[in-house]
This record gives structure tokens, sequence and C-alpha cells, in this order.
């Protein structure tokens, strides 16, 4: 019996232009992923020439003042990207992978970035995820909307009645069928990724291919809850899209106005604004005000005597502190903002498995908004690291020509997070065992 199931299942008219078409649109979900790693590290490749390079013209044209030499030298840190973030872009698009900032003040370099077209950000990527989380759900539909009805509409059901004691038992084979050609499809497109994206097969990649099977069970399981129902194959095609439509498209957008009203970040346009104020008005300050506000951060510096005269390094470096220490607050309310939102969207991504899914595979790409905020608190780290090192010589003038400049190369940071199997495993287990066994309750009536 199952034989001839699944020889009627492939001569079915669609069935290999339904599985060509998603495993084509993996392969160029696949081949966009690719390109998107390719620019990263170009990227990376030509930030470290450059910022070698621009330290060696900066060191030619100003031997004499260390503290003009570090008013344009910048320093490079990268936001390592696994070759998994490929099958899933996420944020990484929009927010730079590597940033260059100067000792001067922090605030003002956090958010540059490339140029983008608007047009290409409201697109979104092609990447693996988008296919598997939009595709995927559609070819499911078109091949489970009509397993029980299309019997029935075809006059042969009273003939299955006849023939066979457990009816439920041939349902339960053309479904595996089904199941097994989508997985199959999927399981070569991770083949696929695994070789030409050169993905390591660690915990993250076993984890995402974990995490997108059982996304595939789950719109099986609502399949199977769907036609329990026992009703035309128009009436559960009209379901599913509608389940289609309210999971991936609906959902997302409820989910997103809810956080943003919610947890609104008015703190944006403040942290920007305190940092420029906490800057510019010291210009009409006197020198010394800034100094010893300077010296209240910082007191190891205490030692250093301001030069006279009516500009000197170390009054406008201080005057640069004091536009990062007068956003500071509005800058620390914005990352917990920003966190909470976070952990908000997680919460409600338990109830909807597409939105589940797609932060899943984010967090273990590293492309999320999770990621992000640590590199941005890295950022601030290496900030200061630089700041503390030339401080000093800046203050006490040191000769730039002794200073060792090839001992500041590009810098790098990798996010290091154990996956959290149970967060993980349990909205898509328990939604689908959810609808599966419904159906199977519902379908003891056959």
């Amino acid at each position: 019996m199952t034989r001839l199931l699944l020889l009627n299942f492939i001569r079915s008219k669609g069935v290999l232009w339904g599985l060509g078409l998603l495993f084509f649109t993996g392969l160029l979900g696949i081949n966009t992923g690719k390109q998107f790693l390719n620019k990263y590290q170009e990227n990376v490749t030509q930030t470290a020439y450059n910022q070698q390079e621009s330290i060696k013209r900066n060191v030619k044209y100003h031997p004499k003042e260390i503290g003009l030499l570090l008013y344009y030298v910048k320093f490079g840190l990268v936001n390592e990207m696994p070759n998994l973030a490929a099958l899933s872009i996420g944020q990484r698009d929009v927010n730079p992978s590597v940033q260059n900032v100067t000792i001067r003040f922090l605030e003002e370099q956090k958010y540059n970035t490339d140029l983008l077209n608007p047009l290409y950000s409201l697109l979104g990527n092609l990447d693996f995820s988008f296919v598997l989380i939009y595709f995927f759900p559609l070819i499911i539909i078109a091949f489970c909307y009509s397993l029980l009805s299309e019997e029935r509409e075809g006059g042969t059901w009273s003939l299955v009645l006849s023939q066979s004691a457990n009816p439920k038992k041939l349902l339960r084979i053309k479904i595996l069928i089904r199941f097994s050609s989508i997985l199959l499809v999927l399981l070569l497109l991770f083949l696929v990724a695994k070789f030409y994206l050169n993905i390591a097969f660690d915990v993250p990649f076993l984890a995402f291919m974990v995490v997108s099977i059982l996304y595939l069970i789950f719109w099986f399981s609502l399949g199977w809850f769907v036609i329990s129902f026992q009703q035309s194959s128009s009436q559960n095609a009209i379901v599913l899209l509608l389940a289609w439509v309210i999971l991936t498209v609906i959902s997302p957008a409820i989910s997103t106005a809810f956080v943003n009203a919610k947890l609104p970040v008015s703190e944006t346009f403040q942290t920007v604004l305190d940092s420029r104020d906490g800057y510019h008005k010291k210009w009409d300050l006197p020198k010394e005000v800034t100094v010893q506000k300077f010296f209240k951060h910082y007191p190891q510096f205490a030692k250093f005597k301001m030069p006279e005269g009516d500009f000197n390094w170390l009054w406008y470096y201080a005057m640069q502190q004091m536009g990062d220490d007068e956003a500071s607050n509005a800058s620390k309310q914005l990352q917990l903002k920003l966190r909470q939102r976070e952990n908000l969207s997680s919460t409600l991504s338990m109830i909807f498995p597409s939105i589940h899914t797609a932060l899943t595979m984010n967090d273990l790409a590293k492309t999320g908004l999770g990621n992000q905020l640590s590199f941005g608190e890295q950022l601030v780290k290496f900030h200061e690291q630089k700041r503390l090192y030339f401080y000093p010589k800046i203050f006490s003038e040191a000769p730039v020509l002794k200073e060792n400049w090839n001992i500041f190369p590009l810098e790098y940071y990798q996010e290091k997070k154990a996956v959290n199997w149970l967060k993980l495993l349990l909205p898509l287990v328990i939604l689908s065992s959810l609808c599966g066994f419904w159906g199977e309750i519902r379908l003891k009536r056959l």
C-alpha cells in the first residue's frame, strides 16, 4: 500500500514542480547568503588594510603632535560573523559588523554605518531563513489541503473504507510521504549549504537544523488538524492559507506594533542631543571647569597640568569626554530599553512559530538584536581601552615617532553564547503536539 501511495503522490500534478521550485528558491537563498558573506569578508579585509594605511599616512603628515594625529586616526572593531549567518542574515544587513572609531566622544560614532538603498531595506533579503519560513509552508499547504477530501470528492473514499480496517493509517502514510519529500529537500539544501558556505558542523548548526525540521513538523501538524474537520478541499485550502497569512504576516506586524507601543525608544534622540550638548557647550565655558570634571572622572590623570593658551589637547579631549559622560544616562536607558524589547519579542514569539523560528535562527547565526547589543557593549570597552592608553601620551606630549604604531591592527569580537535547547525546542514541540493530538482525536470519528 505504501508503495502505491508513494507512486500516486509522485505522479500527482505539480508535486515535482513544487519540490523543484522549493529546492531552487532554497539554492537562491543560499547563494544570497554566500554573496553577503563575501561582502562581509571583503569589508573586513579592506578595513584592516585601510586602518594601517591611515595610521601610516597620519604619522607621516602629523609627526609632531600626537593629539592632532589621534583626532584623525580610527581604530576598528569587527563583530565576527560565523558562516552560519549566511542562512539567516537577520539584522546584519542594516547594523554594521565593522565599527571604526577615534578616541573622541563615542556616542556620535556608535551609529555610523553604510548608506543603504531604502528600497532594498524594505524588500529585505531572500536568504534561506526567508525561504524556510514563508515558502516551505505554502508547499506543505499545497500538499496537505486535499489529503482526505480528494478521496471523498473523487468518489474513492467508500472503496477505501470497504477495503481498509484502519483508514486513518492510510492518511498517516500519505502525510508521512509528503513530510518525507519536503524533509528530503530541506536536508539536501542543508548539505549544499554545509559545503558551499563552509559551515562548521557544530552545535549552532545542529540546532539550526533541528529548529527548521520542527518548523516543518508544526505546519504538517497544523495541516493534519485542519483536515480532521473533514471539510471540502476548497475550505481546507482557505483555512490553511488564512493560517499562513496570520502566522507569517499579521502576527509579526502585530507583535512589532505591540513592542513599539509598550517600549517606545524615545531615548535615541535624547542620547544624541545630550552627547552633542555635552561637547559643544563646553566651548563657551571656562576651561578649568571642563578639566576639573574630567579629572573627577579620571583621577589618575589629575597629575597632568593644563597648559596655558587658548587651546590645548588636555582641555579638548576633556570636552570630548564630557560629551559621553553627559549622555551616559540616556545611553544606558536606551540600551536597557533595547534589551527589554528583545526579551519581550522573545516572549511573544513563544506563541507564534514563525516569529520564534526567525528569532531563534538569528540568535544561532549571531545576526539578531541581542548580538548587536553585545557588540555595542564591547565597542564601549574597546573605545575606553584606547582612551586610557593614549590619554597619558597626549597629555605628556609623547613623541609621535617613538610610538610603535604597528601594534594597532583590526580587533575582533566574538559573541560566546550557549544554546538554550529548552527555549529553542519547547514552543514548537508544544504547538505541534497540540495540533497533532487534537487532529488525532477528531479523526477518531473517521
